[in-house]
């Protein structure tokens, strides 16, 4: 790990006007950060510690009953607010769903959507894979067992993150602000694929910070849920995390359903086959050589959480 300073500005402005020089990055919860400092994936000079910005670590419930969650709220006090309990149970068992219980006191919900890929290549200080401005994407044709099955090339990563699947589900947006001014953009085209630009996941630009992320109130007969497969149930990265939204009608049938997967796609990776049949088809999925049970798993995760968000009995197995 190489030397660097730490910056405690006095205002988001200030934050802003220092993230946008070169080699200087923001430190918030600081979990993702320390992994890439000790495996020498970035080097900055001068760690911006945006921990002090008062107003950035509430969550708020408007009078419509929508949500505005501060990018520095602990995913610990996310998982555990009463009202996101009672009406978006997905995105609180997201947040409780990340990481260990010491981690999500520490994790912020802007961290969450910043990690970066867990992928080993892009990991290994040695490895310099297509994401780190080399040639190739290592897991093609190596090892990629934990890799995309959706969405992938020229890069094969998956996105991280537990709370975005959720987040995008429910419909929420992101607002960032910069030195050039704020602006605001739904989280569902925040997440950037690897054909744009392979060496990045997201759209967020020098100098912008994520100040809050706004979370519509659902509609009164909608129901949700969020599940993952991990290889054990103790701390791990899931195989495949499914959100679901389902609205029902007075006879409690699902009309309508909003369904995102997590870890099988280099972004949080909506489905809109399976919210029109109300079943998950995973259309398109193209499984490279080591990871073609994630399709089966997804099919029974999505299946899975659209009958739990529906309140109904999953059929013995």
């Amino acid at each position: 790990m190489k030397r660097f300073a730490v910056i405690a500005p006095a205002d988001l402005a200030g934050a802003s006007r220092e993230l946008a020089k070169p080699d200087h990055a923001a430190l918030a919860g600081g979990v993702d950060l320390l992994d890439l400092l000790k495996q020498n994936i970035v080097a900055p000079t001068t760690l911006v510690n945006l921990k002090g910005l008062k107003g950035l670590d509430a969550i708020e419930v408007e009078a419509d009953g929508g949500l505005k969650i501060g990018a520095l709220v602990k995913l610990n006090a996310l998982a555990t607010h009463p009202i996101v309990r009672a009406k978006y149970a997905a995105l609180a068992d997201s947040a409780n769903e990340a990481a260990t219980p010491q981690i999500r006191n520490l994790a912020t919900v802007g961290g969450n959507l910043l990690q970066r890929p867990r992928c080993w290549y892009f990991r290994h200080p040695d490895v310099q894979c297509l994401k780190k401005g080399g040639d190739r994407c290592y897991a093609v044709g190596g090892l990629n067992r934990y890799h995309a099955i959706l969405g992938g090339g020229p890069s094969f990563i998956v996105h991280p993150s537990n709370l975005a699947p959720a987040l995008i589900a429910f419909g929420a947006s992101v607002k960032l602000a910069s030195p050039a001014g704020a602006r605001s953009i739904e989280l569902e085209q925040f997440f950037a694929l690897p054909k744009i630009d392979p060496s990045r996941e997201n759209v967020l630009q020098a100098g912008e910070v994520i100040t809050e992320i706004v979370v519509p109130a659902p509609p009164a007969d909608s129901r949700s849920a969020y599940l993952e497969a991990r290889e054990k149930q103790s701390f791990d990265w899931p195989l495949v995390s499914v959100a679901a939204i389902v609205t029902l009608d007075h006879r409690r049938v699902a009309r309508a359903a909003r369904i995102v997967m997590g870890a099988v796609a280099p972004i949080p990776w909506r489905t809109p086959q399976a919210e029109q049949l109300i079943v998950g088809s995973l259309a398109g999925a193209r499984p490279l050589a080591d990871n073609g049970y994630k399709v089966p798993i997804a099919k029974a995760l999505v299946r899975r959480a659209i009958l739990r968000a529906a309140g109904v009995a999953e059929e013995p197995t």
